[in-house]
């Protein structure tokens, strides 16, 4: 099976089905025997489509003499990759774009993809966005629904919304973290090295290694005798914020997959208690282990659900409630995260509402409350940390000091893609007072 054909099939089944693109798309990979080179090419072309699917969308309504919704499934995906192809990857010559996307088309769907693809490109492959202007104008150009951009036009202006909207696209940087126990940020990359690893240590955090291998890094020497985890720079910053010294006790209502135990258990220099929780057992068995390989043996790991109060949890110093969110702030990860319909959003605050005030009956006198999201939503954010101070005057906003470049000095702070280089996230910091 050639490389476009695989993608064609995961592109439908994603559709048809609501499937995660990167777990069809890994395990479609690891079942067919592709070149280096065709896997790259699968992977930049999948999500590449996922990622521009309403502008390719708008082309297709341009130059289609049929109605868009009476276009066969099959025929819309192709009609997708061969634009994409002729937009966006320079690698590809016009002609093997257009041919090797209508070879794949069944016979009565060639003409039709033919005549459409070859009609862009006699145009000079240019998008006519006729009198588009604002919004409409932004959610086309960035495939980005209309209520979303609007969202973050008014709660974080033009500019930076513009900056996200530019950052959703591609491939985000891997981030490790290195594991402060064994080694420092040098040695970890002396050791990448010798399985030919280019590696470089970030400007924001001294812990934090920027790798630009991302497929099967978890295979090399390094990973297997524990002197990095992998957490994105944004997970980080959460855990500098949450600022867990040596013998405290922490807890981490949402753990898995256990980067932010991980780091504060290093934090702490392996002395103290961390209680890590999350709702699955298979879960919570990848987080023992990865504790096991990293050498931490103050974590301690156990099935349980969040928002119902268990009266077995110790009280504790700091409380982390990283909870279940929309994602907004990962979609250069799961690109089809930003096609949900905006009423899908409502149903998440109660949750994560309920999350954090059964978390903040864990806290100790004078402890912090943390709660963050990897999303870029206020009734996910703000509102939730503001109702919740609103009921509970026995906590306080405090700030928790930072010195990073382009993050904001408050209570409640959201991270920028264009501005950490990581995922878009939410941190609120909260002291419990009386």
């Amino acid at each position: 099976m050639t490389a476009r054909q695989i993608v064609l099939d995961l592109l439908i089944k994603t559709e048809e089905k609501g499937a995660y693109s990167t777990i069809v798309l890994d395990s479609a990979l690891d079942k067919n025997a592709l070149s280096p080179r065709d896997k790259a090419f699968a992977s930049a072309l999948f999500y590449g489509v996922l990622e521009r699917k309403m502008t390719l969308d708008y082309i297709i309504r341009a130059y289609s003499k049929i109605e868009y919704d009476k276009i066969d499934i099959s025929a819309v995906q192709l009609l997708r990759m061969g634009l994409y192809q002729l937009l966006y990857m320079e690698s590809v010559p016009d002609n093997a774009a257009v041919n090797e996307t209508v070879k794949l088309a069944q016979q009565k769907q060639k003409g039709f993809i033919n005549a459409l693809l070859r009609g862009f490109l006699r145009d000079g492959c240019k998008i006519d966005y006729g009198s588009l202007e604002g919004e409409a104008r932004l959610s086309v150009e960035y495939s980005c629904p209309k209520w979303l951009v609007k969202m973050w036009l008014k709660r974080f202006g033009e500019k930076d919304t513009l900056e996200i909207l530019k950052s959703s696209f591609g491939r985000p940087p891997l981030y490790v973290k290195v594991n402060t126990l064994k080694c420092t940020a040098d040695e970890l990359i002396a050791e990448l090295k010798k399985d030919k690893i280019t590696a470089r240590r970030n400007k924001l955090l001294p812990d934090c290694v920027e790798i630009d291998k991302i497929s099967g890094v978890e295979a090399c020497r390094a990973y297997r005798n524990g002197l990095f985890h992998v957490q994105d720079i944004s997970s980080q910053l959460c855990c500098k914020i949450v600022k867990p010294i040596f013998g405290e006790t922490v807890l981490d209502m949402c753990a898995a997959p256990g980067g932010k135990s991980f780091s504060m258990a290093e934090a702490m220099g392996n002395k103290g208690e961390v209680h890590s929780f999350d709702l699955y057992d298979g879960k919570i068995s990848m987080l023992r282990d990865g504790a096991k390989r990293l050498g931490i043996n103050i974590i301690t790991a156990e099935v349980n659900d969040a928002s119902e109060f268990n009266e077995n949890i110790p009280m504790a110093d700091k409380v982390l409630c990283d909870v279940v969110c929309s994602g907004l702030g990962v979609i250069r990860r799961k690109p089809e995260i930003k096609y949900k319909q905006k009423a899908a959003l409502a149903e998440i605050p109660p949750m994560q509402k309920k999350i954090l005030q059964t978390a903040s009956r864990y806290v100790k006198t004078g402890g912090m409350l943390i709660y963050s999201t990897c999303t870029l939503n206020y009734e996910e954010n703000e509102a939730v940390v503001e109702e919740f101070l609103r009921d509970n005057k026995n906590f306080a906003p405090v700030v928790v000091p930072l010195d990073i470049q382009g993050v904001s000095a408050e209570f409640c702070r959201n991270f920028f893609p264009h501005v950490t280089g990581g995922d878009g996230f939410f941190v609120a910091t909260m002291k419990k007072i009386g």
